[in-house]
C-alpha cells in the first residue's frame, strides 16, 4: 500500500514535470499541484488508452499510456491555469 502511494507520487511528479516542460511559457504553480495534476493525468491517460483497446502484448515499459498521460496532464495544467488565472506578482 505504501509502495503504491509512493510510486504514484513519483510518477505524478515525473509526468507533471514533463508536461510543464512541454508547455510554453511560465506556469506559476507549486510542486504539490504539479504532482497532483501529473498523477491525475497519468491515471486518466492510462485509463483512456486501455478503454480504446491498447494492449501491451510484448511486455516491458508501456510507453503509449505514459505519453498519453503527459498529454492529459498538459490539458489539466492548462485548465488549472485558465481557472486560476495568470496572476503576476510584482
Amino acid at each position: 500500500m505504501i509502495g503504491t502511494i509512493i510510486s504514484a507520487i513519483i510518477v505524478g511528479l515525473i509526468v507533471g514535470a514533463l508536461a510543464r516542460l512541454v508547455m510554453p511559457g511560465k506556469q506559476n504553480m507549486g510542486i504539490i499541484i504539479t504532482i497532483v495534476l501529473g498523477a491525475l493525468g497519468s491515471l486518466i491517460g492510462s485509463w483512456l488508452t486501455y478503454q480504446l483497446g491498447y494492449n501491451n502484448s510484448n511486455g516491458g515499459w508501456e510507453i503509449i499510456p505514459f505519453l498519453v498521460g503527459i498529454v492529459v496532464a498538459i490539458v489539466l495544467i492548462a485548465a488549472y491555469l485558465a481557472v486560476r488565472g495568470r496572476q503576476v506578482r510584482a
